[in-house]
């Protein structure tokens, strides 16, 4: 079963910069979107960016800081994020959907930004 594979995160001080990588550990046929959420301790998880091949959506916290980007021929989406905050402290998790309708998600990677 494919698998997505996260990287990237880690701790980082208040206006620092991280950039999360996500691919699949196989071949995912027909990717239709790419997204990133996150979930913070004792909060839903919440959509914050995603990519179609002609569409780019961001949430409104995140607009102007978090860029999302997607390369096809290696099937990986990354967000890169710039001037973070503590309150973007939170488990990330890379999203793929198929134009089947079938959603993959990644195991989560954590993000902490702290002084």
């Amino acid at each position: 079963q494919v698998q997505l594979v996260e990287s990237g995160g880690g701790l980082v001080q208040p206006g620092g910069s991280l950039r999360l990588s996500c691919a699949p550990s196989g071949s995912i046929v027909g990717i239709d979107v790419m997204g990133w959420y996150r979930q913070a301790p004792g909060k839903q998880r919440e959509l914050v960016a995603r990519i179609t091949s002609r569409v780019t959506n961001y949430a409104d916290f995140v607009k102007g800081r978090f860029t999302i980007s997607r390369d096809n021929a290696k099937n990986t989406v990354y967000l890169q994020m710039n001037s973070l905050k503590p309150e973007d402290t939170a488990v990330y998790y890379c999203n793929i959907e198929d134009y089947r309708g079938f959603v993959y998600w990644g195991q989560g990677t954590q993000v902490t930004v702290s002084s």
